[in-house]
């Protein structure tokens, strides 16, 4: 038989294990969709919560996506816009409504982060940055993986953790290509990327400018406890854990993903030279930075000046996006190579985490769970809530995660006599480290975009990543931040 026949045939052959998990995640949404009615959930105070039939459907939708997300039988993307067919479809909120999420603010934001680091990419930038950052580090790999790694997070400190893990992503490519020249996967390409996505969000939780999760949940807290967080008392709980965190989870990294080598002789040197070679800064680099900085600069600004606050950080970043294009640094072909996989990931993930918040799914799941700990002790019960936050904060925005949680597991703190600020900031930590999936956070995303792991490796990694998190935090919960002056008996 000719050999293009058996070729043919041979790219006609079934993947069954695409065919288990497609299968697998329609025959769990349905099963959920068709099952009867659940139990009402019945908070401390005697509220009984009903679980809608929208709802059940979302939490069905909800499984769908996780089953095809983690184990990847079509693009990301693609399952995220079956995330909106879905709820069309059956009935759970309306086209207009399901749909008209993937073009929320924040996926904005996200598109504008992911197009500043391509004008990194573009202008040279990031070659420029990342030569640096090897004559910095050396020739070491593991000092490779913790320089990427410090520097990740301490820029999360000053700017949204998005944008950061977008300027940051194009710099660790640029890195990666001296370490291996064609694309194919490594373990050490594998833990550069990862780290990176990790170590972003352990640096977001030291500040309120690493992400929008803080203000909320300090908004939530000084409505229920009363009592005013200001910034810097925040950073002073907050800085230990999330740097601990970050030079752990380099540890973690060197092992669950040691580099095939140790050293990469002669490295250094070819940096030096590299970035000899590149001359003085373009017209294009210095506008690009300039304009950079105009926009994180104005962020960090409307943190603070309450005048600002009614402006979007969206529509902030976005002007960034338009004066790129006015000035010619970045053209129509670059537009059209935006990732929109990635963006239609996140557009999917605001979706269904907006449908089970307003079909009261979200709710239901937080206080069937919480309830399980109301007469624990006060450790278990805050770990317990930090659990919660975790498992939410993987699956649907990390905001809506502390908005569902927080007042539910502060009303039961009262009950059992645990000071709200522990919940607060146990609930803080969890929220800004989803480990699990790549929907859970934007640098998760970012990340995948390397090509480097699957989103089974990212899932695989995540399990340990977040039991490491949860010790952690235990530890802190216990005996660190008590010494540290924080309350967590009433």
């Amino acid at each position: 038989m000719p050999e293009h026949v058996h070729l043919a045939r041979a790219g006609r052959r079934v993947d069954w294990r695409r065919a288990f998990f497609i299968f697998l995640g329609l025959g769990l949404f349905t099963a959920v969709l068709l099952s009867p009615p659940w139990p009402a959930a019945v908070d401390p105070v005697g509220e009984t919560f009903e679980l809608t039939r929208e709802g059940k459907a979302s939490i069905a939708v909800f499984i769908l996506a996780l089953v095809w997300w983690v184990f990847e039988v079509v693009p990301i993307g693609v399952t995220a816009i079956a995330i909106g067919v879905a709820q069309a479809l059956f009935l759970i909120r309306p086209a207009k409504v399901a749909f008209g999420d993937f073009m929320e603010p924040s996926v904005w934001f996200i598109i504008g982060s992911l197009v500043i680091g391509m004008v990194f990419t573009r202008t040279g930038l990031t070659k420029r940055m990342a030569y640096r950052v090897l004559v910095l580090v050396g020739e070491r790999t593991s000092m490779i993986y913790l320089g990427c790694f410090v520097m990740t997070a301490a820029m999360t400190h000053i700017m949204a953790h998005t944008a950061v893990a977008a300027a940051i992503f194009p710099l660790l490519m640029a890195i990666y290509s001296l370490y291996e020249e064609n694309d194919r996967p490594t373990r050490f390409g594998k833990g550069l990327f990862i780290g990176m996505a990790f170590v972003a969000g352990a640096g977001s939780i030291v500040t309120l400018l690493g992400a929008a999760r803080g203000a909320v949940a300090i908004g939530f807290f000084n409505d229920m406890a009363g009592r005013e967080i200001s910034f810097f008392e925040l950073t002073w709980f907050m800085f230990p854990v999330g740097w601990v965190m970050v030079f752990l989870l380099w540890a973690f990294c060197m092992v669950v993903f040691p580099p095939e080598r140790r050293t990469i002789p002669g490295l250094r040197e070819r940096a030096r030279h590299l970035h000899s070679r590149l001359g003085p800064m373009t017209r294009d680099e210095i506008l690009a930075l300039v304009i950079v900085f105009a926009t994180v600069g104005v962020m960090i600004v409307r943190s603070f000046v309450p005048a600002l606050e009614p402006l979007n950080k969206s529509a902030i970043i976005l002007v960034s996006t338009i004066l790129f294009f006015l000035l010619k640094i970045l053209t129509l072909t670059d537009l059209e190579e935006i990732p929109w996989n990635i963006v239609l990931l996140f557009g999917g993930a605001m979706s269904i985490g907006l449908c089970m918040w307003q079909t009261g799914a979200a709710s239901w799941m937080a206080i069937r769970w919480l309830v399980l700990f109301e007469g624990a002790p006060w450790l278990v019960f805050v770990m317990g809530v930090a659990l919660f936050v975790l498992m939410m904060t993987n699956v649907i925005m990390n905001v809506a995660a502390i908005a569902i949680c927080l007042p539910v597991a502060l009303v039961i703190a009262g009950y059992l006599g645990v000071a709200p600020e522990v919940i607060l900031y146990a609930s803080l930590v969890s929220a800004g480290m989803p480990f699990l999936l790549l929907v859970g956070a934007a640098p998760n995303a970012i990340a995948y975009g390397s090509g480097q792991f699957t989103s089974g490796e990212f899932f695989k990694a995540g399990v340990p990543a977040s039991v490491l998190l949860m010790v952690v935090l235990a530890a802190f919960v216990w005996l660190i931040w008590p010494l540290m002056g924080m309350p967590v008996i009433q």
